[in-house]
């Protein structure tokens, strides 16, 4: 790095990539140190810190009247936090806030947000606040030496660099922050369960193991008191490096027939779990539900209704539905990434992170201590001081009337130091009573008692330790309180198929020569009497039911496929496949099917050539479609023909010239896609001349097939196919005058 050059008195030059690595390294350190990041030891943000602080300087403890939010917003940010008021204000709120801090450091008075939206509070000069019991716990020691104090951004006051915190706030209340190239997800914790960790980690530190205290802390503990479903392995590997996720469940009961959910994973909107479920509701997707509602007061901060369709719906299904497909499951990120002793930031596993709360503790309680001494020692030489006075207490008021300088004639006469001296000097006349004699000479016993006691507990780690434990001990039964998120094992949620969610309906699907499709209830429907579009007619209809996938198939060879439930109903003229799919330009809707993935079908091409296949090869989820049936240059495609699965099943195939072949089913080979193989025979001199295959069918035993010539058509049973029996490939034979130019083969109803 080059050395900054001076240009002259007031200016330096320096490179600019000099200049920029500084000046970005400087954000980037003050916003992981003085912004974003909680501290080891007491959890807090700097703004958060300063928040507290402020509000315990204007006497807002828990035993006071609640104050304008306003002017603790303008006492902190005017003596320590420079920056937005509304910034400022959304800290203390988050603080105030029970469904975002397990153990709330803030009381306030008016509205402080609510779940659907915790950023929906009031401003700040309708709010009232003051600070909340816990936060006893953050400033109960501030005035005893315990922490190091610090100019505030201006210089003229005096702020705490950390606040002694008595408990494992950076736990028990958690945090989130977005710093510079990290990023910290703390999740609350219970303090009973966190406090009996430290109580192991105190008895056996170097022994004691991840797992071990996981016996203590075995998962976070939100406020809101979801249920924690991620496995025991999870959780462990989790609190082993510091890093992972954690699975929460809402918590639900059924109420009559009607479905009660009391409990929302952490930061999750009831307003938002209804919407999603409203949405998957007004798509169709969800028709176990009628109705919906929030029925959630002051008495129930929970209380989502979700009434199924009757007392038939499997709800333990469609829960597992709603979990799978909605935020009543939702996995909560945890990254215990802090600032530690050293100012370093970091992610530390559980039982790091106790251990450098719990040096940050005996440092604490350390200094305490030893402030607490010094003050016992002043006042025990102060106290020695005036009993030597009362035993000489006629000479010492003979020597303040006399004397101009009373001061180091005292401190001559009897041996005493200017502090006893000036002690002495400033005693009231109505402490000169006997009685005043006994009662120092009772606190002088009592303050040699306790110096003995903190002397002793300085000398010895043992009892140091003790100490600290019978504090986190008296703590916890002062503030703490049982569980809330209960942790119950539980397999991931699986989304319900969409065909399992449809009630299975027979319908006819209906597809028009402009390729606009609809869906009509049953099978009774006869599609060439509905009405359609001007210019618009009926092309091609397939029964099945409406949990079924129905496939299209367009003059490309290619198909298309959708649930037949999506389909718009038959009242209506259709909507268009287009709108649905994405088909090429050149390309028109031909043909349509539908039948369980299993069912098969015959495709073929007017060349001459098929092949069998299932449907499930059909299907896609592609807008664009999927090629399946490859069609040579100049050929268009047969409408798709199902398949009986008769043993003695007959495939019947005809040319527009009258040829007409008939052979088992079984000669047709079974494919996934391609052409095919040749069905009949059509000769080049034919297939110069027009000629092409005019349909295929597959007719059982006991059916019969239509062989239409315009509007003229040749009924053909199983047996009468015998005249025109060959083997695949073969021309076949002419049918009877008046047939001999076919159009299409179908059916028989």
């Amino acid at each position: 790095m080059s050395e900054i050059k001076p240009v002259s008195g007031d200016f330096e030059q320096q490179p600019l990539r000099t200049y920029a690595e500084r000046a970005y390294l400087d954000y980037a350190m003050y916003v992981v140190l003085d912004r974003a990041l909680p501290h080891v030891g007491d959890g807090l943000k700097p703004v958060q810190r300063r928040i507290v602080y402020a509000m315990s300087e204007l006497g807002l403890s828990a035993a006071s009247k609640h104050k304008k939010s306003a002017r603790t917003v303008g006492d902190v940010i005017g003596k320590f936090h420079p920056h937005g008021d509304s910034a400022c204000y959304e800290a203390m709120v988050l603080m105030a806030q029970p469904f975002s801090y397990r153990y709330p450091l803030v009381d306030g008075q008016g509205n402080f947000g609510s779940p659907d939206d915790p950023k929906s509070f009031a401003a700040m000069r309708y709010t009232e606040s003051r600070l909340a019991p816990y936060a006893k716990t953050l400033l109960a020691e501030l005035g005893q030496g315990t922490v190091e104090w610090v100019p505030n951004f201006d210089g003229t006051l005096k702020e705490p660099k950390l606040l002694p915190a008595r408990l494992p706030n950076v736990l028990l209340n958690g945090g989130q922050g977005i710093a510079v190239g990290m990023a910290t997800d703390i999740p609350p914790h219970n303090l009973r369960e966190v406090v009996s960790a430290c109580i192991r980690l105190l008895e056996a530190p170097k022994r004691t193991t991840v797992a071990e205290l996981c016996e203590h802390v075995p998962a976070p503990d939100f406020p809101g008191g979801p249920e924690i479903v991620s496995s025991r392995e999870d959780l462990l590997n989790l609190y082993e490096t510091g890093s992972g996720g954690i699975r929460q469940r809402a918590k639900w009961e059924k109420e009559g027939e009607e479905v009660i959910v009391t409990a929302l994973p952490h930061q999750v909107s009831p307003a938002k779990v209804l919407e999603q479920i409203a949405g998957q509701m007004q798509a169709k997707k969800l028709p176990w539900v009628t109705d919906l509602r929030d029925e959630s007061d002051h008495e129930h901060p929970t209380r989502l209704v979700i009434v199924p369709r009757s007392n038939r719906v499997d709800v333990d299904q469609l829960m597992d539905h709603l979990f799978a497909t909605t935020d009543l499951e939702k996995s909560a990120r945890m990254n215990l990434n802090v600032i530690g002793l050293d100012g370093r930031p970091g992610v530390r596993n559980l039982k790091d992170l106790l251990v450098e709360w719990l040096e940050f503790r005996r440092r604490t309680v350390t200094r305490r201590l030893e402030f607490r001494l010094d003050q016992v020692v002043d006042r025990l030489h102060i106290l020695d001081g005036l009993l030597i006075a009362y035993l000489n207490i006629d000479e010492v008021i003979h020597i303040i009337r006399t004397e101009d300088e009373p001061k180091p004639v005292l401190m001559e006469r009897f041996g005493l130091t200017g502090t006893q001296a000036e002690a002495i000097l400033e005693l009231k006349l109505r402490h000169l009573a006997k009685l005043e004699e006994m009662k120092i000479q009772g606190e002088k016993d009592e303050l040699e008692a306790e110096r003995k006691q903190i002397e002793a507990i300085l000398e010895s780690p043992k009892k140091l330790t003790r100490l600290i434990r019978d504090e986190l001990m008296e703590d916890a039964e002062k503030y703490g309180d049982e569980r809330r998120s209960q942790l119950v094992e539980r397999s991931a949620a699986q989304a319900l198929k969409e065909t399992d969610l449809v009630p299975s309906e027979p319908v006819t699907v209906v597809l028009s020569e402009n390729g606009w499709v609809r869906a009509a209830k049953g099978h009774d429907t006869k599609p060439e009497e509905l009405n359609y579009r001007a210019g618009d007619e009926f092309l091609a209809a397939a029964r099945g039911r409406s949990t079924q996938t129905a496939c299209f198939l367009d003059s490309n060879g290619r198909s298309y496929s959708l649930i037949a439930h999506e389909l718009p109903s038959a009242r209506s003229l259709g909507e268009p496949l287009t709108g649905r799919f994405s088909p090429k330009s050149d390309a028109v809707f031909k043909s349509v099917a539908i039948g369980a993935p299993e069912d098969r079908v015959l495709m073929a091409s007017d060349a001459g050539y098929g092949f069998v296949t299932q449907l499930e090869n059909l299907h896609t989820r592609q807008k664009a479609g999927k090629q399946m049936l490859t069609v040579p240059a100049g050929s268009d495609v047969l409408p798709i023909a199902p398949v009986t699965e008769d043993e003695e099943a007959v495939i019947v195939c005809a040319t527009t010239e009258g040829y007409l072949l008939a052979y088992y089913l079984s000669e047709v080979p079974e494919l996934a896609k391609g052409k095919g193989n040749k069905l009949i025979n059509i000769p080049p001199k034919a297939k110069k001349a027009g000629e092409k295959m005019a349909g295929a069918i597959v007719i059982a035993a006991g059916e019969d097939c239509l062989v239409w010539a315009g509007q003229r058509y040749l009924r053909l049973g199983w047996a009468d196919t015998e005249n025109y029996w060959g083997e695949r490939a073969q021309r076949g034979r002419k049918l009877p005058r008046g047939f001999q130019k076919v159009t299409r083969l179908s059916l028989a109803e």
